[in-house]
């Protein structure tokens, strides 16, 4: 439990607490006071009417802002539904996807695997809807990664869930671009072009 869900419990508890004070009969608060204070005023039947307003108030603002508290708290942390569908969501976006690589790198090279554990958390993100925060999704390579297959631990702060995504990156010479040269004729570079298949499990990697 966060420390903002924890302020909005105590609110609650709070207000309750007022509450059972507003429903406090007049007769034994007198009889209280008496017992204290013999030589006290008595309290007008007035001033036991005001002071429940003002309780049944303060705990109904108290009731208001727990739970709009809570609105808050949940937006700003995940939970396993939302990682769950969000998960999906990118899972589906991101498999049939294509991507250009580095002119420079050889097939064999994995630099591309950091770069692509920022494009599932975005995806991730994207798909989490209206109530999901946009931010606190982590997604973390597998150390027995390959330069054609990656692993990933995607996790979420607030959820107890964690994912695992498989991602093949297959070499796509039909999709690989070639720039025009200088002079608007023939380039002699290009831009190698990537297939990916993704797929997605409950669990770690």
């Amino acid at each position: 439990m966060d420390a903002l869900t924890q302020l909005n419990v105590l609110g609650l508890v709070l207000s309750a607490v007022l509450l059972a004070m507003a429903c406090i009969k007049a007769d034994r608060i007198r009889a209280w006071r008496a017992g204290i204070n013999p030589s006290a005023e008595e309290l007008p039947d007035a001033f036991f009417v005001v002071a429940r307003v003002a309780l049944v108030a303060m705990a109904g603002t108290g009731i208001y802002l727990s739970v709009q508290g809570f609105g808050v708290s949940d937006d700003l942390s995940w939970d396993d539904s939302e990682l769950t569908s969000a998960v999906q969501g990118a899972t589906d976006a991101l498999d049939g996807s294509s991507g250009f690589g580095d002119i420079y790198a050889e097939d064999t090279d994995t630099g591309w695997i950091d770069e692509y554990a920022t494009t599932i958390e975005d995806e991730v993100v994207e798909h989490g809807g209206g109530d999901a925060p946009q931010y606190d999704v982590y997604a973390t390579p597998a150390a027995s990664n390959t330069a054609s297959e990656a692993r990933y631990r995607v996790t979420a702060s607030g959820a107890g869930t964690a994912f695992c995504l498989d991602v093949t990156r297959t070499r796509s010479k039909d999709g690989d671009y070639e720039p025009p040269g200088i002079a608007g004729g023939q380039g002699t570079v290009t831009v190698p072009s990537y297939d990916f298949a993704v797929t997605s499990r409950e669990g770690g990697c």
